[in-house]
């Protein structure tokens, strides 16, 4: 089932999102992508409970660190983890404090899960915090966790949330769409399969390589999640982050742009950019989503989150990017949609 029908019966949501989309190799937490991440949850929240869980702490902690690599001991991946989860949720606070939404930090270990009385802590913990409205931000705690008590990913770690929480939906983010036949970056005839009854045997051989068993695209960690969301009666979807654009949460706004911004976005995978857009509607605010229309036609082709809101776009529509600090008076993004944020439907 689709994820836009299946939303429509949800109540309580679990949302995983992964490094990738949340950070930016050597630079750590990426703002824009949080900010789109923010707005997206922003728009499913509506009517609905929503636990947010994340990976991104010891990327972030690496970068701020200035260090060279991940690092490979307990004691230094627990120190880039305390310094980059700071940052991480210094961010989240930041995004969704734009659209009114109260967070709070949950870290987690899976002691926290396997005990029952840290269980039921745990479960109501996360109920007294939907219950006055704020969006849970959970993570494992890898400050402290060692291998004994570390549920070891992010994938795992939110199906056991989905359980404790009672969740209707459990989605994982991801830079991939789902569940191929084969790995689709080297196997064109690859085929994905858009629904998956049960996590057999047959199907768990599908998340890896036929060379050295490596997980392709973490499809492993994510049929563990199933399986433990199975197990709680949760159903799962695996979804790409682009595409939860697209599909799960309405646009506030639309802009229409010209041919060559048309053909820059389509055939080049541009970011749009203030020069190309020809009309605003709408009354949205940056980190909203809004449509993209082809001036042309009047067609809908893409759908993204805007860096400005729908004023400041109308003051630089048609503007150089050199000439944007002199509309504004300020100059924080050179693209009113980056490429990273931007869906061709």
């Amino acid at each position: 089932m689709g994820a836009g029908r299946k939303l429509g019966r949800v109540r309580r949501l679990v949302v995983k999102v992964g490094s990738g989309l949340v950070t930016e190799a050597g630079a750590g937490v990426a703002p824009d992508r949080v900010a789109a991440l923010s707005a997206e949850i922003a728009g499913v929240r509506e009517g609905r409970r929503v636990v947010l869980v994340t990976s991104g702490a010891i990327a972030t902690g690496v970068a701020r660190l200035g260090l060279a690599e991940r690092p490979r001991s307990i004691p230094e991946k627990q120190a880039a983890a305390a310094v980059g989860q700071s940052a991480l949720m210094w961010q989240y606070e930041a995004a969704f404090s734009r659209h009114r939404i109260p967070v709070g930090q949950v870290l987690l270990t899976a002691e926290d899960v396997k005990d029952r009385a840290r269980y039921l802590n745990a479960r109501n913990t996360l109920d007294a915090l939907l219950r006055f409205g704020v969006l849970p931000i959970v993570n494992e705690n890898d400050t402290v966790a060692v291998e004994e008590i570390k549920v070891g990913d992010n994938d795992n770690l939110s199906a056991l949330v989905a359980s404790l929480v009672d969740a209707d939906l459990l989605v994982l983010l991801t830079d991939v769409d789902g569940l191929y036949t084969d790995d689709p970056t080297v196997n064109a005839r690859a085929r994905k399969l858009e629904t998956v009854e049960a996590v057999t045997d047959e199907i768990a051989r599908l998340a890896r390589d036929r060379t050295g068993g490596v997980s392709v695209g973490g499809m492993v960690t994510k049929l563990q999640a199933a399986r433990k969301a199975a197990a709680a009666g949760v159903p799962m979807i695996i979804a790409s982050g682009k595409r939860w654009i697209a599909f799960a949460v309405p646009p506030q706004g639309k802009l229409t742009v010209d041919a060559g911004a048309l053909q820059a976005l389509t055939q080049h995978g541009k970011s749009l950019l203030p020069s190309g857009i020809i009309e605003v509607e709408g009354d949205f605010a940056s980190g909203e989503v809004v449509t993209l229309l082809a001036g042309a036609t009047g067609r809908e082709f893409a759908r993204g989150v805007v860096n400005f809101d729908a004023d400041e776009v109308r003051q630089i529509r048609g503007a150089k990017t050199k000439e944007i600090e002199g509309r504004l008076g300020y100059r924080s993004f050179d693209e009113v949609i980056h490429r990273d944020n931007l869906v061709i439907l």
